[in-house]
């Protein structure tokens, strides 16, 4: 089973209109209610790619049993740890340009990180374990490696999405797989990627540290592949690009969706890459029959130095 676990999760609160103006009023011409987080995101994708998941992580009062029932309609298992406390909700302004209002993610006891862990214990070898988006610092970083140390001894897949200090902290667990973009991997050591020698170069690098799967996402320009025998390529499908948010997301989703089934890397990269476009282009996340159309698209080829 592949499990998702997204530590601080919301509702998107995401409006659409056509001009945006500080200090007055705006109103929208579409609005939409989805659960956010970077871990629902994925459980949403791989449902939708007909791979049965359960959703872990926390939430809490009327906008928690929101995100619960929606994803209960959506055919995904939930089993979140009750914060006590109203799950926030995040605004997405999609104008002439994009705007965001984050709330503030809920405050994790050491009982309820507790609990967490005890689930996680509960897995089994073979199953998937996806910990994506934002870590709160007010948890310890030990607890994220308590948690992947706990993948590790189980024969767990231990799949990391995520950025900042707390990626840099986990690089050392060794997971399946992390997807940082060219930003977050310059961040992993202190540089600035320039182009797709620089992104090859230092995702080797975490290939070196005992990572197995490192996949550099360049927006607009592709992503890249790394592995320990082979780094591969593509550009990203054409399309009109209607909402970035999540493309990432389905990214990881469509690369486990494939692996799962066919354990062949360069594929699951190729109907990852596929997955990512299609929610590009979409309001809102991926289907099936999208990525389908997108598939051919995707082709995948072995880096050459001259590119």
């Amino acid at each position: 089973m592949i499990y998702t676990c997204t530590i601080t999760p919301s509702i998107d609160y995401t409006v659409y209109l056509p001009e945006f103006r500080d200090g007055t009023l705006n109103r929208a011409d579409e609005v939409y209610y989805y659960p956010g987080g970077k871990g629902i995101n994925v459980s949403r994708v791989l449902q939708r790619l007909g791979v049965d998941n359960v959703a872990l992580g926390f939430s809490g009062g009327f906008t928690g049993d929101y995100i619960t029932q929606f994803l209960t309609r959506e055919g995904i298992a939930t089993d979140f740890i009750d914060t006590k406390e109203i799950t926030r909700i995040n605004v997405k302004i999609k104008s002439e340009q994009e705007s965001e209002l984050n709330g503030p993610g809920p405050r994790i006891t050491e009982v309820q990180q507790r609990e967490l862990l005890a689930k996680i214990n509960r897995l089994s070898e073979g199953d998937w374990f996806v910990l994506a988006g934002s870590l709160p610092d007010t948890i310890p970083t030990t607890f994220y490696q308590n948690i992947a140390n706990i993948c590790k001894e189980k024969g767990i897949a231990f799949v990391l999405d995520t950025s900042g200090p707390n990626l840099k902290a986990l690089i050392e667990t060794r997971p399946f797989l992390i997807k940082p973009n060219d930003a977050e991997l310059g961040e992993l050591f202190n540089t600035t990627i320039k182009n797709k020698h620089d992104a090859v170069f230092y995702a080797k690098k975490l290939i070196e540290t005992g990572i197995q799967h490192v996949i550099v996402s360049l927006g607009g320009d592709g992503a890249i592949l790394v592995t320990k025998n082979e780094v591969l390529v593509t550009e990203a499908p054409k399309g009109t690009v209607v909402n970035t948010v999540g493309s990432g997301d389905s990214l990881v989703a469509g690369f486990i969706a494939s692996y799962v089934k066919n354990k062949d890397a360069a594929e699951a990269f190729r109907y990852g890459v596929a997955s990512g476009s299609a929610t590009a282009f979409l309001p809102d996340l991926c289907e099936q029959k999208d990525v389908a159309l997108l598939v051919p698209e995707v082709q995948v080829h072995a880096f050459k130095e001259e590119e």
